[in-house]
């Protein structure tokens, strides 16, 4: 599971040196998520390798992950208490735009019924 860890820490690491050097306008991890997901289709790992168990390990506590932007939005509740709508409005905006391109990408993925032909 170190070796796994390692691929992971990795991953992040060269993504974050890609933002930095590129700028592209995405934060580091997310490059690193992106090559790491390249990286399993590329190696194929079974559900036993190093890199999958770390993932999951990581998967199963995602929740802890989450801590610090609670504390962040109790240390910052009264700037968000002044700006409610605004934030409202990007969460519902961005969940909406997800929802309807999580929806047309699955439509444009199904598998299409075979034509027989006459």
């Amino acid at each position: 599971m170190m070796g796994g860890l390692a691929v992971i820490l990795a991953c992040q690491v060269v993504g974050e040196v890609l933002v930095r050097l590129t700028g592209m306008p995405v934060p580091g991890p997310v490059a690193g998520m992106v090559l790491f997901f390249g990286w399993l289709q590329w190696r194929r790992p079974d559900d036993q390798s190093g890199s999958v168990r770390a993932a999951s390990t990581l998967m199963r506590y995602l929740s802890i992950m989450f801590v610090p932007v609670t504390v962040g939005i109790v240390v910052h509740g009264r700037q968000l208490a002044s700006q409610w709508l605004p934030a409202v409005v990007g969460s519902f905006g961005t969940w909406l735009l997800t929802f309807v391109l999580v929806g047309w990408v699955a439509m444009l993925l199904r598998p299409r019924p075979r034509q027989e032909a006459s």
